[in-house]
C-alpha cells in the first residue's frame, strides 16, 4: 500500500547535486530536481516517477549508518587515488565553524532548566521590576557584569551536542567544526570530520590525523615512521604536548609557532619536548616550510570556501552531529569529485562544463585501436580528453 522503495544511490545523488548546485537544504534539492530533466536523468528517474520527497531523504539518512557514507567517501577517494590525484607527501590541517539547525534563544542552563530569557526576567524581580517588559531585559542584560555563555553551564535543547562558539564573521551561535585534512600537492580532501565548537585545535588534531592515516592507508599511501610525511598546520595546534607527541612519528611537523620566542624557555627537563619544539621551528624556517605554509593558506581555505561558501554547508539544517557529518561526508566527496572532473575535462562543475562554447569530437578507428578526442573551450582556455582503446596483443 505504500510508496515503492528507491534505491540508496539515488540519496547520494541527490545530495551530490546540493553540493554543485549550491543547496543548503533536502527541500532545495527536491525543488531542483524535479525543476530540471537532465538532474532526473541524473537520478536515474524515469520520464513518468516523481522526484523522492523531502522526507524520503531524512528517512533514508536516519536508515543508513554512518559506515555507508563513509565508504561511499572512500571510493571517491580511491577513484580520484587512482588518477594520481592523491600524493600523500604533505598534509595541511585547519579547521573552521558550522552554524548548526538551533537557535540560542532556546538554550536552557544545565543546572535547572532555566531559559535565558527567565533568568534575565528573575534578576529583573530582584533588583526591584515587578513587571519587566522586553526593554527593560535587554537593558538589563547589557548593564549587568560578568556576563558570559559558557558551554559548562548552558546548552541547548533542540541539538545538545551544538556548542556555543563564534564563527568566523565574528558572530556567536550554536556550531559545529569541521576539519579538513587536504593533501597541499592536489588540493583532494583526506579527511573532513567534524567536532565540537568548543574543543580547541590542539584537542582535535589526533582523530583527525587518524582518520587522515585510515583513508591514506586505503589508497596505499599511507605514513610511517619509517617514511614521514610533511603536516602543516597553523599557530592554533601548536603546543608542546601535540610536537612531543608526533615527535619520531609517521608525521613530520611544520606548525607554526604563536609568536617568536623571545629569551629562555624553560622545560623543567623535558628533554624530549625541547627537542621537538626546536625541531619543528628549524623545519618551519627553512625554505620548504616556508612554502609549505603558503600552500597551506591557500590549497585549505579553498576547500573550505567550496564546501561550506559556496557548496552549501555553512548552515546545516540537520541536528545531531552525526546527522551531520553523514551529509558533510557526501559533500566533501562532491569537491574531490569536482577535482576530478576538472583533471579530466577541464571543468570542475557540471555549470562550468555546460558553458564550453565550442567543443569538437574527434573518432579515429583503424583494425587495431580506436580513439575518441574532445577540444573544448572552456573560459577562454583550451581542454582535451583522449581516450584510446586497443585489444591485448597475442
Amino acid at each position: 500500500m505504500g510508496a515503492p522503495s528507491l534505491p540508496p544511490g539515488r540519496y547520494f545523488r541527490m545530495h551530490m547535486i546540493g553540493y554543485f548546485e549550491g543547496l543548503d537544504s533536502e527541500r532545495g534539492i527536491v525543488w531542483r530536481c524535479s525543476d530540471s530533466r537532465s538532474l532526473g536523468d541524473f537520478i536515474r528517474l524515469g520520464k513518468r516517477d516523481k522526484v523522492p520527497d523531502h522526507s524520503w531523504l531524512s528517512k533514508t539518512r536516519s536508515r543508513l549508518p554512518h559506515e555507508v557514507h563513509e565508504k561511499v567517501f572512500a571510493f571517491v577517494l580511491k577513484l580520484v587515488a587512482e588518477h594520481g590525484l592523491v600524493k600523500g607527501e604533505r598534509l595541511g590541517v585547519d579547521g573552521s565553524t558550522m552554524e548548526a539547525n538551533a537557535a540560542l534563544r532556546t538554550i536552557v542552563r544545565r543546572d535547572n532548566g532555566e531559559s535565558y530569557r527567565e533568568m534575565l526576567t528573575r534578576m529583573a524581580k530582584e533588583s526591584g521590576v515587578e513587571t519587566p517588559t522586553i526593554d527593560d531585559l535587554i537593558r538589563l542584560d547589557r548593564k549587568r557584569k560578568g556576563k558570559k555563555l559558557s558551554n559548562e553551564d548552558w546548552t541547548s535543547k533542540t541539538d545538545p551536542e551544538a556548542k556555543i562558539a563564534k564563527m568566523k564573521d565574528g558572530s556567536t551561535h550554536l556550531a559545529y567544526k569541521p576539519e579538513h585534512a587536504v593533501d597541499l600537492d592536489t588540493g583532494v580532501i583526506v579527511a573532513a570530520p567534524i567536532h565540537e565548537a568548543d574543543k580547541g585545535d590542539t584537542t582535535t588534531l589526533d582523530p583527525t590525523l587518524k582518520e587522515a592515516e585510515k583513508n591514506l592507508s586505503a589508497v596505499g599511501l599511507a605514513p610511517t615512521p619509517e617514511d614521514p610525511r610533511d603536516l602543516v598546520a597553523d599557530k592554533g595546534y601548536h603546543s608542546r604536548d601535540v610536537l612531543k607527541d608526533l615527535d619520531d612519528g609517521p608525521w613530520k611537523t611544520r606548525i607554526s609557532e604563536s609568536r617568536p620566542s623571545t629569551g629562555y624557555s624553560r622545560w623543567h627537563g623535558d628533554d624530549e619536548a625541547r627537542a621537538a619544539v626546536y625541531g619543528n621551528r628549524n623545519r618551519l624556517k627553512s625554505g620548504v616550510g616556508r612554502e609549505a605554509m603558503r600552500k597551506r593558506g591557500e590549497i585549505v581555505e579553498r576547500s573550505f570556501a567550496h564546501v561550506l561558501e559556496r557548496g552549501g554547508m555553512r548552515r546545516t539544517w540537520l541536528r545531531g552531529r552525526e546527522n551531520v557529518h553523514k551529509r558533510y561526508l557526501v559533500h566533501v566527496a562532491g569537491y574531490n569529485l569536482g577535482i576530478l572532473m576538472r583533471a579530466l575535462f577541464g571543468a570542475g562543475t557540471p555549470r562550468e562544463a555546460a558553458s564550453a562554447k565550442n567543443a569538437l569530437l574527434l573518432v579515429i578507428q583503424t583494425n587495431v585501436a580506436m580513439a575518441i578526442v574532445i577540444v573544448a573551450e572552456i573560459d577562454g582556455e583550451m581542454a582535451l580528453l583522449a581516450i584510446v582503446a586497443a585489444p591485448e596483443a597475442d
